[in-house]
């Protein structure tokens, strides 16, 4: 079975829409700045996003790992359970940053507004998930996934800048 990161690579429509619409670009892994799990466990960026923000590998193994995203405005959440959740989450809800409240009301509202700009959303994104072989849950279903990674899981997922030794803040307040 191929990697999923691989087959993103190789269908340059998936990986620019996923660049374009989900803010996510796997040729920009570097954070730029020195940082660590207060756990100890490994850390690896693997892509990022326009605003230099980083998506990260954590611990030991392949896509199945744990994924944190920092910004770059020293705030971290754990965001999902493996890559092909993290790229459900992006390709189902690609405005996650704004649902703070991780409500289908917010959402929407934050949907209405990017369809708008991108009228042919839904459909390149049905087109992307069937390259990659993903089904799509609801909307509904991807937020409350999100929350239940945040808040739960979430806490044992710390970023910390090493030089300084401060732990990053949460990325959604209340997490």
């Amino acid at each position: 079975m191929a990697s999923l990161i691989a087959s993103v690579r190789a269908h340059d429509e998936v990986a620019g829409f996923l660049a374009r619409v989900g803010d996510f670009d796997l040729g920009n892994g570097d954070h730029g700045e020195e940082v660590h799990l207060a756990s100890g466990a490994r850390l690896e960026g693997f892509a990022g996003d326009a605003a230099g923000g980083t998506f990260f590998f954590c611990g030991d193994g392949g896509e199945e790992r744990p994924v944190l995203y920092a910004d770059s405005e020293g705030r971290a959440t754990l965001v999902a359970v493996g890559l092909p959740e993290l790229l459900r989450l992006l390709l189902v809800v690609p405005w996650w940053r704004d649902c703070t409240a991780f409500t289908a009301e917010q959402s929407g509202q934050l949907a209405a507004e990017y369809l708008a700009d991108l009228p042919d959303l839904v459909a390149d994104r049905d087109r992307a998930a069937a390259v990659l072989g993903l089904g799509l849950p609801s909307e509904a279903a991807v937020l409350a996934r999100l929350r239940e990674t945040v808040v739960g899981l979430g806490q044992d997922f710390v970023l910390v800048f090493t030089p300084e030794g401060e732990p990053y803040d949460p990325l959604f307040t209340g997490s």
